[in-house]
C-alpha cells in the first residue's frame, strides 16, 4: 500500500477514536436535550457553510437516521458567507419557511469556526430558543481570527460544542514542498454526528417513544414508510418526502 494512504489511514483513525473519546460526555448530555425536543414533534435542524455543507447534510434525509432533520441551505456554496449579514438574512429566510422554534436544536458546522455565517446562524438561532450545538475544530478555531463582526467564534456562541480533532489546515499528511493533504473534517464530523444521532434514538427508545427512522428506499415497503413519517412534519422539512 502507498506510503502517503497508510499515513493518512493511521493518523486518521487515531483522531477518530480520540474525537470519540473527547465527544462521549457531550454527546450523553445532548441525547436527552434533543431526544425530549424530538419526542414532543420538534425537527433538528442543520447548518454548515462551504465544505462543511457536506457534513450537515450527512443527517438529513439518510437511510437509518431521524426523519425530523432538516437543512439551512446556502444556494452560494458559501462563497459569501463573510458578507456581513448574510447569514441571517440566509436564516431568516429559513425561519419564515421552515419555522425555528424554542426548545429545538440547531446543529452548526464549521471547521474553523471563525466565518461570519454560522456565528449569524448560531447567534439567530439562540435569540430564538433552541439550543446551538457548534461542530468544530477547537485547534484550529482558537487560533484564529473572528471574521464576523462581533468577533465571537463559532464555540463562543454555543450552548453545546463537538470537537472533531482535527489539526490547523485540517490536513494530517505531509506531501512535499511544504504541503499538507487528507483532511478529516469530514470524516471524523459524518461520524460524531451519526454518533448523536444514535444517542438520542437510544433516548427515545428507553423512554417508550417510538423511532422516527427512515429506511432504505431499496427496501420492500420503505418508500411508504418514509412518506407516512415525513407527513407528520409536513410543511417544516426542507427535504420533504412527498
Amino acid at each position: 500500500m502507498a506510503k502517503l494512504t497508510q499515513t493518512y489511514y493511521e493518523r486518521a483513525g487515531a483522531l477518530l477514536s480520540r474525537a470519540w473519546d473527547a465527544n462521549a460526555p457531550v454527546i450523553a448530555g445532548l441525547a436527552p436535550i434533543i431526544g425530549r425536543s424530538v419526542a414532543a414533534g420538534g425537527v433538528v435542524h442543520t447548518f454548515g457553510s462551504g465544505h462543511s455543507e457536506i457534513v450537515s447534510r450527512e443527517i438529513i434525509g439518510r437511510a437509518g437516521g431521524l426523519v425530523c432533520v432538516t437543512g439551512i441551505i446556502d444556494p452560494t456554496g458559501g462563497f459569501v458567507e463573510n458578507l456581513p449579514g448574510y447569514g441571517e438574512a440566509l436564516v431568516a429566510r429559513y425561519d419564515r419557511q421552515y419555522q425555528l422554534l424554542a426548545g429545538e436544536a440547531v446543529i452548526v458546522v464549521s471547521n474553523s469556526g471563525k466565518n461570519a455565517s454560522p456565528v449569524d446562524v448560531a447567534l439567530y438561532a439562540r435569540a430564538k430558543g433552541l439550543t446551538v450545538v457548534a461542530l468544530t475544530c477547537m485547534a484550529m478555531s482558537a487560533a484564529a481570527a473572528s471574521q464576523h463582526p462581533s468577533g465571537k467564534r463559532l464555540f463562543e456562541v454555543a450552548d453545546h460544542v463537538l470537537d472533531n480533532g482535527g489539526v490547523p489546515g485540517d490536513a494530517v499528511v505531509e506531501v512535499g514542498a511544504g504541503m499538507s493533504a487528507g483532511p478529516t473534517s469530514t470524516l471524523i464530523g459524518c461520524s460524531i454526528l451519526n454518533w448523536l444521532m444514535l444517542a438520542v434514538m437510544e433516548w427515545l427508545g428507553s423512554n417508550g417513544h417510538p423511532l422516527p427512522v427512515m429506511r432504505s428506499q431499496n427496501l420492500p415497503g420503505a418508500i411508504e414508510h418514509n412518506r407516512a413519517l415525513a407527513a407528520r412534519y409536513r410543511g417544516r422539512l426542507s427535504r420533504q418526502l412527498a
